[in-house]
Formats: structure tokens, sequence, C-alpha cells
């Protein structure tokens, strides 16, 4: 493949969990990846990681001067953006009644307005034909105590999701959302920690074990390519089957190991 054939593909998000997984799987495969996240160092590294040629970039998803520079730049450097997954994402824990607001705007702000930023710049620059993928959750169809600001926000990426893939179709960009169930990652990890709590999300899989990392980064990269040509406006759930059954009750899980 000539550089000019080479497919760009930016990861959000991608410095560490599914975000990464997800960049090593389209560096795999040949495409040139920019690696975005908060953690502007960790981005560099785990770019380098993947050979010198792919890059990273400190990204903010909240600050959307920082987003924007994001895509205009691959776009000045590269030429064209072909393909984007968006992981950033960041949760809290508590009742409605109890929730702070600045804590409920936190997990709002990354994850839907966040991912309306970047679908916003992203879809200003990828090429037609390209695919736009953006990270949903389980949460978006499955309510859990004491997750407020999780689960709507990731309810509105899914809808944020269709309204882009019906205004870009016309130029056959696709625009798709993947939600994982319980995949054990760097955001996931300190709740299994708490006593019950991978026990009860074990249980409620009916394939009977959570995710790895791998296997949502096959699903976005199913969707990247010219097999999903297709698709479009598709939440693809990726859960062992949870849907089928109930969401733990992390809030009586959590009030019972802390009392």
């Amino acid at each position: 493949m000539s550089a000019a054939d080479r497919r760009v593909s930016v990861v959000v998000g991608g410095a560490s969990g599914l975000g990464l997984a997800t960049a090593r799987r389209l560096a795999e495969d040949g495409d040139l990846v920019v690696i975005g996240d908060v953690d502007g160092d960790g981005a560099e590294r785990a770019a380098k990681a993947l050979g010198e040629d792919h890059e990273g970039w400190a990204v903010d998803v909240t600050d959307e001067a920082a987003v924007q520079g994001l895509f205009e730049g691959v776009a000045a450097r590269h030429g064209a953006l072909h393909g984007l997954v968006n992981c950033a994402g960041v949760s809290t824990l508590s009742p409605v009644v109890d929730h702070d607001a600045a804590e409920w705007r936190r997990v709002v702000d990354v994850c839907l307005t966040g991912s309306f930023l970047v679908l916003k710049h992203a879809g200003r620059h990828v090429a037609d034909g390209g695919s736009l993928v953006t990270l949903a959750s389980l949460n978006a169809r499955q309510p859990g105590t004491g997750m407020a600001a999780y689960c709507a926000a990731k309810a509105g990426v899914v809808a944020l999701t269709e309204v882009t893939a019906l205004e870009l179709g016309r130029r056959r960009v696709r625009v798709n959302a993947v939600a994982p169930g319980l995949v054990v990652t760097p955001l996931t990890a300190p709740a299994m920690d708490i006593p019950g709590v991978r026990e009860e999300y074990v249980a409620n899989t009916p394939l009977g074990r959570p995710g790895l990392p791998d296997e949502i980064a096959a699903a976005c990269r199913f969707l990247l390519s010219d097999d999903a040509a297709w698709i479009t406006g598709e939440t693809m759930d990726i859960n062992g089957g949870a849907h089928l059954q109930r969401y733990p009750d992390l809030m009586g899980l959590v009030t019972k190991a802390f009392a």
C-alpha cells in the first residue's frame, strides 16, 4: 500500500483501555493511527509503541478548540481522515437525589458533549465514504442504580449517532456506535474491586465472562472497514448477552461494602 493510499484513523481516548486496544488493531491492519487523549504524554508513548509513523496528541474532548485543532491538524498533515473511534469516557456513582450537579456535568460533558464535539469536527474533515465510531455502553439501554449521569449520557450518544448518520449519509459517511458490556479496563477496574460487583456482572451475562478489550477493538475495526459498507446509524451491542438480563445493583453493593 502506498503512502497516498494508506488509511488515516484517529482514536480519541486511545492512551489506555479500549482505545489503546483499538489503536493497536488499526495499526496492525496498516492504518496510520493518530491517538488523541487528555493524557498527552500517554498518547505519545502509545503512538510510538505502535511505530514511528504514528502520532499522539493531547486533547480534552470538553475543549472545543482542542478538538478542532486535533482534526484540523490531522487534515493538514495527512490530507484526509478516513476513520474515527472515540473512546473517551468517565463515570461516577451517586443516587439521583444526592447527585452533585458539578459531577453530573463532568460525566455528561465528557461522555455526551465530548462525543458531539468529536463528531462535529471529525465530520468536517472525514473523507467521503469514511466511517465514524463512538463508544456507547450497555448502560445506554440498561439502567444501573447510582449511574444516572453515565446512563443518560450514553443513551444520548446513541441518539447522537443516529442523527449524525442521517446528516452525513449523503456523503456516504457511516456513523455507528459500539456498546460494550463489562470489560475490565482502567475505567472499570475500581468498581471490580468492590466485593460482589464482578460476580454480579458475570452472573447476569449469559456467556458467563467479562469481555476483552480486543473483542471491542475487533468490532470497531469491522465498522471502520469496507465489510460494514452498508451499516450506518447502528449501535452494536457487544456484551455477552448481558442486555437480556438485569444490571447489578451497584449502589446496593457499594453501600454494603462501605457500611
